[in-house]
């Protein structure tokens, strides 16, 4: 992996910085959260106001301006290119059927509240009977899923409110 960080300011301007560069910033601690950075011969005082590790995005006050900064190293820049984000969670409104088969049994009805992990439907596909869970906490909006049916690939079989 690189040593070299993504870095964008207020979503418009992206910067990429090393490790090294990092490590030869002239910056004194003043307290926990503020420091004083000399660069290009000019005073700047900065104050780290908020920060999500998860996201690792944080609000960084300089010389009483605000500033969203989103920091990513070589690690976090490969699993955004492979679809993921970090600290990110998904809000999953359907199920579609991951595979073509048949409706074996429906556990759930619309208007429903189910548990993430509560199973919702069983499916049959290559002879092998696929249990179907809740990948969230939630109410039931419709069943298209309907037992003895058989179903194709990315085909609805359950939507969430």
């Amino acid at each position: 992996m690189s040593d070299s960080y993504k870095v964008k300011v207020n979503e418009n301007f992206n910067f990429e910085i090393t490790n090294t560069s990092a490590q030869n910033l002239d910056a004194v601690s003043v307290t926990k959260n503020k420091f004083h950075i000399l660069h290009s011969g000019q005073s700047v005082f900065a104050e780290i106001v908020s920060t999500n590790f998860t996201s690792k995005k944080y609000t960084v006050k300089i010389n009483n301006t605000l500033y969203e900064v989103s920091i990513a190293n070589a690690l976090d820049q490969l699993i955004k290119e492979m679809g993921f984000e970090v600290g990110a969670s998904k809000q999953v409104n359907a199920i579609k059927a991951p595979m073509p088969g048949l409706i074996l049994e429906v556990s759930v009805s619309e208007g429903q509240e189910v548990q993430e992990n509560d199973p919702l439907l069983i499916l049959e596909a290559m002879k092998m009977e696929n249990s179907i869970v809740s990948p969230r906490s939630g109410k039931i909006k419709s069943v298209s899923a309907i037992k003895g049916a058989a179903v194709e690939k990315g085909q609805l079989l359950i939507e969430f409110e």
